[in-house]
């Protein structure tokens, strides 16, 4: 009786081991059920991942401002320079004719962020030179200069 029940439980186990062998044999690598990736694979995906993102960084508009550097912007006695949000602004000087000077544009009781010293800037407050200016909002504020001006801009922004 002990023989015909090892018997039993050895067939049953070779059975099991079979099936399962059979499953990992036939079972295809990288597919649903089996998730393999492969070096090959990662390297492929990143870089389609690199073209997208170059991509993208070579479609950002670098007219009116690029986002990531400083450009030099010279504007005249009674242009203005709007900001979009996150544009930061710096009065440099004037163009050789004098200091350059301008004011505050802001639509309501808001500002631009005067980095330098932590303070908001009121519309029509004096810009100070050399002090990091920062567009909070996409609403139509800058700074217009009351003669000819050189600022510095990183950002997005127009010249009106």
């Amino acid at each position: 009786m002990f023989r015909n029940k090892f018997k039993r439980v050895t067939v049953f186990m070779v059975l099991i081991f079979l099936m399962l062998g059979s499953i990992v044999v036939f079972s295809e690598p990288g597919s649903e059920k089996d998730p393999l990736v492969s070096l090959s694979y990662l390297e492929k995906r990143i870089n389609q991942l690199k073209e997208y993102i170059d991509e993208k960084l070579s479609n950002i508009d670098g007219s009116n401002g690029s986002p990531s550097d400083f450009e030099v912007v010279e504007i005249l006695a009674g242009q203005s320079i709007i900001g979009k949000e996150g544009t930061e602004i710096i009065l440099r000087g004037g163009t050789g004719n004098g200091p350059g000077k301008a004011k505050i544009i802001a639509l309501g009781k808001d500002g631009l962020s005067d980095l330098t010293v932590g303070k908001d800037l009121k519309k029509d407050e004096e810009v100070p030179l050399n002090h990091l200016l920062i567009v909070p909002r996409d609403d139509g504020r800058g700074v217009y200069a009351l003669n000819d001006s050189v600022f510095l801009v990183k950002g997005r922004y127009e010249i009106r």
